[in-house]
């Protein structure tokens, strides 16, 4: 939701126009800073009562791309680029260029949000079926007792050959 209503962003826009206070008194009447003053009154001159509505749009890549291209090619700042597109915040633009930079324009075509996963992504066991895993038991078992058994019958060859030693 929108901090101030588009009722109240119209009537201070209009208050401005008429001329009798200046932005920076304008907004201390009402108690609110001047820099978003400014935006909606320019957002106002260029584009009406439609510049000072609140738009949850998502948008495509090829809108993206063009925006993107258009504030390159004409040498705009965000801010100018966000008035003529009337898109409500610049620091949209922004994200979209350094993907356009860093990835590349095809990359503005998925949508991406919120933050980038710090754990890796492990692969999901593979289920194995009763049988399968029954008969794995058994082997593994299987080999335990024989490790056993070789550590037992070495043990008992050490025992013999160590007292034939001793006697030389």
């Amino acid at each position: 939701m929108s901090k101030y209503t588009k009722e109240f962003k119209l009537k201070l826009v209009k208050e401005y126009l008429k001329g009798e206070l200046g932005c920076k008194s304008l907004a201390k009447k009402y108690n609110i800073a001047s820099t978003p003053l400014r935006g909606w009154i320019k957002r106002y001159k260029e584009h009406g009562i439609k510049g000072l509505e609140r738009n949850n749009v998502s948008y495509d890549g090829n809108f993206k791309i063009s925006v993107v291209e258009y504030m390159h090619n004409n040498h705009l700042s965000l801010t100018e680029t966000a008035s003529k597109y009337n898109l409500g915040n610049a620091n949209i633009i922004a994200k979209w260029e350094q993907i356009y930079y860093e990835e590349g324009p095809q990359s503005l075509f998925s949508e991406k949000r919120g933050r980038k996963s710090k754990m890796s992504s492990k692969p999901n066991k593979k289920k194995i079926s009763k049988a399968t895993e029954k008969d794995l038991i058994e082997e593994v078992q299987y080999l335990r007792m024989e490790n056993a058994y070789l550590k037992k019958l070495h043990a008992l060859i050490q025992e013999r050959d160590n007292p034939q030693k001793k006697k030389k």
